[in-house]
């Protein structure tokens, strides 16, 4: 969260209106967004919810209907006229095409069914001048929506003025303050059949969509579970969970320099990515009945930062991410994403900013903060970006007391020690704050939170240094006395020693929203040999412990634990492992 609690944020506000025929608007302007949303109800027949995220010289908007008369089948058509000058350049779930002011959406061939007191939700992109004003009326297959069955006349008190409800399904400041988080019942079942494992199974972890078939269900899955995107999301109300945390992670060419997270689709399969991934996503997070759950879109890990770190004649360059690079499929894949989440008014999108390890030094660090920013204007606006997560699914220590890079060793910097190797940065909470201020100073709102995972990072037992060492050697005494016990700080598979950190906790420093566990304990990060399966997920040597390193990581040993299943299964020994090793402890 940043430093200053009361900071405001564009969001959106919801105008009910009742007894009138005409909708009224109303408006928030904060920086350069201006929002407006409005809904119409006085009689039976449907309902319209019209919603919309505005800037200078466009917007987006979200609609949802409720068809409150007999179920439809066969297909829906909702039709409404623009008062002004408005031009849809782009549509979601849903046909949408206009013809002069009128606007037609149908509804999409896969849900074309509407029963009674059922919603749809669709979007659009488009532009304007002058003046925005909402659209007075709609009809759904002919039927004027004008009103709510039941719902009895609630008159403003003031004549032309209609009441304002509370903003239901309006974005707040930090989605993680004042709630209990989603836990994921798969992911607990897992951790209850461990020994000890119900001391943190009650904890909110993230639910990864890291392929197609998991938005429906994976049965037969043989990592992370068989529960849909809906399932959980209908689940989550059942807990009167305040927020769930999903990852998007399915890019075109996915995870170009580390083999055990490859994904389905390949390099040039953006389009498959929008169409079958993204949009059913967004369709499932636009249904109405999910307003009042705050939906956390951890956007695309391990991706944008390849695009500087693993690209052209660096040590660590990979065919795919030069691939990746030159077809823009990193950067308009995670625009197109924040774009279509960004325009629902209860998601929050917080993109995937690596660690320190990987991006501390002055020549990854601005430019990281450079293709965050080109990524986010591929969406359309900035402000589809809430915020930033650092360390997902990493083991980077949270803070590291005796080794900052200030620190001087015998009248030597300990920045020059093997296992800083120059790095400005030791740790993951000073990385995040500094790198959180370079985006707001790149043009990104000074609203933004950041997130770190501390699901793996507590580096606790009998290994964790109390009190720095004593040494004048440099390397000796950073050895001695740093809290991360890796081999390197670029391992990243199933790291030997780990141990649970910090438990999920809202605004916990300046300018953190959240730590968060968005890399569920006991899942594997890949597998120690070629394990086939149809998840398209490879092999990686870093996940082989007799593996004997490379250039990204100082050709070091890799620090993998033994008998790892494929990335994403789960990893009984590991799971125990971080319980032991927990800081604090359990």
């Amino acid at each position: 969260m940043s430093p200053n609690p009361t900071r405001a944020r564009a969001g959106t506000r919801r105008l009910l209106t009742r007894g009138v025929t005409v909708a009224a608007t109303t408006a928030l302007v904060t920086g350069l967004g201006v929002v407006a949303a409005t809904q119409a109800s006085a009689a039976a027949g449907c309902r319209v919810t019209y919603t919309t995220n505005q800037w200078s010289n466009g917007f987006t908007a979200n609609v949802a209907v409720t068809n409150l008369g007999d179920p439809i089948s066969g297909g829906w058509k909702l039709e409404w006229d623009f008062a002004g000058n408005q031009r849809i350049t782009q549509g979601w779930s849903a046909q949408v095409a206009q013809s002069g002011t009128r606007v037609t959406a149908t509804s999409p061939t896969w849900g074309g069914s509407l029963g009674n007191n059922a919603s749809a939700s669709f979007g659009f992109n488009a532009d304007y001048s002058g003046t925005n004003a909402n659209p007075a009326s709609f009809t759904l297959n002919g039927t004027v929506c004008t009103g709510t069955v039941g719902e009895p006349s609630n008159p403003p008190t003031d004549p032309g003025t209609p009441p304002v409800n509370p903003p239901t399904g309006s974005k707040v400041d930090n989605p993680y303050a004042g709630g209990q988080g989603y836990v994921n019942p798969e992911w607990k079942a897992k951790a209850d059949a461990e020994p000890g494992g119900s001391r943190i199974s009650n904890t909110p972890t993230a639910v990864w969509l890291d392929r197609i078939a998991a938005i429906e269900g994976t049965e037969n899955s043989s990592s992370n579970g068989s529960m849909g995107l809906r399932d959980h999301l209908d689940e989550a109300l059942e807990q009167g969970a305040a927020y769930i945390q999903l990852v998007i992670y399915n890019l075109p060419g996915r995870d170009c320099a580390a083999l055990a997270s490859n994904g389905e689709l390949k390099p040039d399969e953006l389009p498959k990515y929008k169409a079958q991934y993204i949009d059913p996503i967004a369709a499932i997070q636009a249904d109405a009945k999910y307003a009042n759950l705050r939906i956390i879109n951890i956007v695309e890990i391990d991706s944008l930062p390849n695009l500087v770190t693993n690209t052209g004649s660096q040590a660590g360059a990979t065919a795919t991410c030069d691939t990746m690079l030159a077809n823009r499929g990193y950067v308009e894949g995670v625009g197109y994403a924040l774009q279509k989440l960004g325009a629902l008014p209860n998601a929050y999108n917080y993109v995937d900013a690596a660690h320190h390890g990987w991006i501390g030094w002055d020549s990854n660090f601005g430019p990281t903060a450079d293709i965050m920013l080109e990524a986010a204007r591929a969406s359309g606006n900035v402000s589809n970006v809430h915020g930033f997560i650092t360390n997902t699914a990493n083991y980077s220590a949270l803070q590291e007391p005796y080794i900052q890079p200030s620190t001087s060793v015998g009248g030597q910097s300990i920045r020059q020690s093997k296992w800083i190797d120059w790095n400005q940065y030791s740790d993951e909470l000073t990385f995040a704050q500094a790198f959180r201020q370079e985006l707001v100073s790149n043009g990104f709102q000074s609203s933004i939170g950041m997130l770190i995972d501390t699901s793996r990072n507590g580096w606790g037992g009998t290994g964790r240094p109390t009190r720095a060492s004593t040494s004048t050697t440099v390397d000796t005494y950073v050895n001695e006395s740093r809290i991360d016990r890796r081999i390197h700080a670029g391992n990243w598979c199933n790291q030997a020693g780990a141990g649970l950190g910090e438990r999920p906790k809202a605004s916990p420093a300046s300018g953190i929203d959240a730590y968060v566990w968005v890399k569920p304990p006991g899942e594997s990060d890949g597998s120690s040999q070629l394990i086939p399966n149809e998840e398209g997920k490879g092999f990686d040597e870093m996940c082989d412990p007799d593996y004997g390193g490379n250039a990204r990581n100082g050709n070091s040993k890799s620090g993998a634990l033994d008998g790892a299943p494929i990335s994403g299964a789960w990893f009984s020994a590991q799971f125990r492992e971080l319980m032991a090793n927990a800081y604090p402890a359990l």
